[in-house]
């Protein structure tokens, strides 16, 4: 019967041993989604909430935070993982290059909080001052964690958002691009932070980050989440105009519609921890569009929330609402 229901012959899925229950929903609806929505996730976190790095070590086992950038950004995004991670750093020699991981990306998260998303001209000297020592120390525990361990490739994305924030200059962000990319030719973290390096707010020139997203998802084979940059670049887009409805156009339209298609709503996209990322980008992209195909993406994510990419938007969850209750 579920095979006919969803137009193919397959029985339904499994469900997911390690999900979290669903919350509470809002009044309206949603919910954000907690650790990835897994148990496993919420495990790493409570216990880095904690300061356990015995607990967060033995939490770690079923990841691979070398390539997982969703599973370190849970750390990286986590208050207070500053005020125990250094000791891991100095007293585990072993788990060092983990260690280092760890805090090099806490420290541009937390340099970042200092900086606040305020326009540049709005940035105290004070807090340009903390940003930097932040950024200085995350750069330097980052670069000696990528030379431990060659093969990871979050350090490199990290130093990406590292070296854009200590204006280190196209140079020095090509190689660090290209060396995230030799590890992972497809990897999306890595794309998207280079659309963001391209915008015009960060020296690019515009038209260079859609140009650049069209050719990467050329490369990608269908059902592959690297069509999530051509969304993002498109709200990149809007973020960087002041006509809000620029993206009302039936060629864009369109193209967002086939870049869906082609990955995300695709049989072959595959959901991995952390999917709802990928949909709510689309979400996001298609509502501005004034996409009919936002209402497929909504469907499927039944609610749940993830603060990127709304944190564009004034009041994220709100603006999520707002536009899945429209489609």
């Amino acid at each position: 019967m579920f095979g006919k229901l969803f137009g193919r012959d397959a029985e339904r899925p499994d469900a997911d041993p390690h999900a979290l229950p669903v919350p509470r929903r809002q009044k309206n609806g949603t919910y954000p989604l907690r650790a990835l929505g897994d148990t496993r996730v919420l495990a790493l976190v409570e216990a880095a909430d904690a300061g356990d790095w015995e607990a967060v070590k033995e939490a770690l086992a079923p990841f691979d935070l070398g390539r997982d950038h969703a599973v370190l950004g849970q750390l990286a995004d986590l208050d207070g993982v500053q005020d125990w991670i250094g000791r891991a750093v100095q007293e585990d020699k072993e788990h060092r290059a983990t260690a280092l991981l760890i805090s090099g990306a806490r420290h541009i998260s937390w340099g970042w909080e200092a900086r606040t998303s305020a326009r540049a001209v709005n940035v105290t000297q004070e807090q340009w001052r903390i940003f930097h020592e932040r950024l200085e120390i995350a750069e330097e525990q980052l670069l000696e964690a990528a030379e431990l361990r060659p093969d990871w490739g979050t350090p490199w994305r990290r130093l990406l958002t590292s070296g854009r924030g200590m204006s280190l200059g196209t140079a020095v962000n090509e190689t660090r691009r290209d060396a995230a990319l030799r590890r992972d030719p497809l990897d999306l973290e890595t794309h998207i932070e280079w659309v963001s390096q391209l915008q015009p707010r960060w020296g690019g020139e515009p038209g260079q980050a859609m140009t650049f997203a069209r050719e990467a998802f050329a490369r990608a084979p269908d059902g592959h989440r690297l069509g999530c940059v051509v969304a993002m670049a498109h709200i990149e887009e809007w973020v960087e105009s002041d006509n809000r409805d620029c993206l009302q156009d039936p060629r864009i339209r369109t193209e967002l519609r086939e870049a869906a298609e082609r990955s995300i709503l695709h049989h072959l996209y595959e959901r991995r921890l952390g999917w709802q990322g990928d949909y709510n980008i689309f979400a996001m992209a298609l509502s501005l569009a004034g996409s009919t195909k936002a209402s497929n993406v909504f469907r499927e994510l039944d609610g749940v929330f993830t603060e990127w990419p709304w944190t564009f938007m004034a009041d994220p969850q709100k603006a999520y609402a707002r536009f899945r209750k429209a489609f």
